[in-house]
């Protein structure tokens, strides 16, 4: 029971610290998708030229997309002509940072690794996509930059449409329930797992690799490496290791090679972009956060990186302020909102009712002609609210299609439509890296 309570009291401390940034973070993650439309990206990055892979990487930094979210975004954005250089630089720096995790490893971690941790992923991503784009010689054709152009002028248009305060209400939308849908969980889990490393891990389990940085490295890739975790739930597991003796160099290597690389991205891009591709890419990341992490371990002066440290262990003891309960407490009640939502989903009946009684068994009565047909399909390999958006986009774009219906959680899939090719549709959303099989 003294272990129990330990774990929880490590954990409230980590939280109290971190909880006024990472609202702070979600905010300004929700304000990016509400005034930044979808289609202007992707008009930077087609071409295979430095630029776009430069482009790519400084729109992936901040942006603030989960391990699995980016990944059928950076599908989208290949099917609407980015280069193969400016996707892997964008799979490369968007999950590694993002202005929420920036935020919360400033609070837990200092200034020192909040500046370089996104210069790191940066200058891996502008790494890894120029290797690619070298290797490759095809250009985007100009039915691709066509298409990509109305896309972008159509979502550009969409958004104009909205009024600032509907705008507001987006950004809060997104930010404080999209977004706690899509990394709450491996939140609480990166929470969870750095309260049991503090209290059940000997302070001297790494002492063995005290003069091997490069052996601690290695042993944080092999865990990182195909391990999902996003990059805000990574620091909390990051502090915990250091406080235990891992070096602020091979910390680096967790934060980088952890929300960069996954068995579901080492899948999709050998899928979609190629082999030779994924070799690279897997390159990039493991080179460059292994540099990076040598850079600060052998150039970098270390206590700049252990002063902050000692002040997140005492906060883990210290009583925390009204303002850090407040904000610990409202983070509490998003989280219980996301897990209410997915509770209130599963009792939905099977007939297609939603719990606000809403029924989707007909989603095609506003057809003009009241004749369109519906397919069913299930979607595999979601994981987040971008999947699905992506999913949704993707499908759109199928000739005939009126309107698309995507449940999440179970990836049931309605499209109505007249004169709709299953394999078009299959294609379309097998082009973004997820799996369609038809729903008989």
């Amino acid at each position: 029971m003294e272990y129990v309570w330990n774990v929880l009291e490590a954990v409230l401390g980590i939280i109290n610290e971190m909880s006024p940034y990472l609202l702070l973070g979600f905010l300004l993650a929700g304000v990016m998708h509400a005034f930044i439309p979808d289609g202007w990206y992707a008009k930077y990055l087609s071409g295979n030229t430095v630029r776009s892979v430069v482009n790519a990487a400084i729109f992936g930094v901040p942006l603030p997309l989960c391990s699995c979210g980016v990944i059928p975004t950076a599908m989208s954005l290949k099917r609407e002509g980015a280069s193969k250089g400016a996707v892997v630089s964008f799979l490369i720096a968007t999950p590694q940072t993002g202005v929420d995790s920036i935020f919360a490893t400033y609070s837990l971690m200092g200034l020192p690794f909040a500046v370089i941790r996104p210069i790191a992923a940066f200058f891996t991503a502008l790494i890894g996509g120029t290797f690619v784009n070298l290797g490759e010689k095809e250009e985007p054709s100009l039915t691709e930059e066509a298409a990509h152009s109305h896309d972008a002028a159509k979502a550009w248009s969409e958004q104009k449409n909205l009024t600032f305060g509907q705008r507001c209400l987006e950004a809060l939308k997104f930010g404080f329930v999209e977004m706690m849908e899509d990394i709450g969980k491996w939140l609480v889990v990166g929470l969870v797992v750095a309260g049991l490393i503090t209290v059940l891990v000997p302070d001297s389990f790494f002492a063995v690799f005290k003069d091997n940085t490069f052996l601690s490295m290695l042993l944080v890739l092999c865990i990182s490496v195909p391990m999902y975790i996003c990059a805000t739930g990574s620091i909390p597991i990051a502090v915990a290791l250091m406080m235990k003796g891992l070096t602020p160099g091979a910390a680096l290597v967790m934060l980088m090679a952890g929300p960069a690389c996954n068995v579901a991205s080492i899948l999709v891009v050998n899928k979609v972009l190629g082999r030779k591709t994924l070799v690279l890419y897997l390159a990039a990341i493991i080179l460059g956060s292994v540099c990076f992490g040598v850079v600060i371990d052998q150039l970098l002066p270390r206590e700049w990186f252990t002063q902050h440290l000692s002040n997140t262990h005492a906060c883990c003891h210290d009583v925390a302020g009204w303002f850090e309960w407040t904000c610990t407490v409202v983070l509490g009640l998003l989280l219980l909102n996301v897990l209410r939502m997915r509770l209130m989903h599963k009792s939905a009946c099977h007939c297609g009712h939603d719990h606000e009684g809403h029924c989707h068994c007909h989603e095609h009565d506003h057809c003009a002609d009241d004749a369109c047909a519906t397919h069913s399909y299930i979607v595999k390999g979601m994981n987040c609210n971008h999947c699905k958006v992506n999913v949704e986009n993707a499908i759109r774009s199928v000739k005939g299609v009126e309107s698309v219906t995507v449940d999440l959680p179970t990836g049931q899939t309605i499209v109505v439509g007249d004169d709709i090719s299953d394999d078009e549709v299959k294609a379309a959303v097998e082009s973004i890296g997820f799996d369609l099989e038809r729903n008989e």
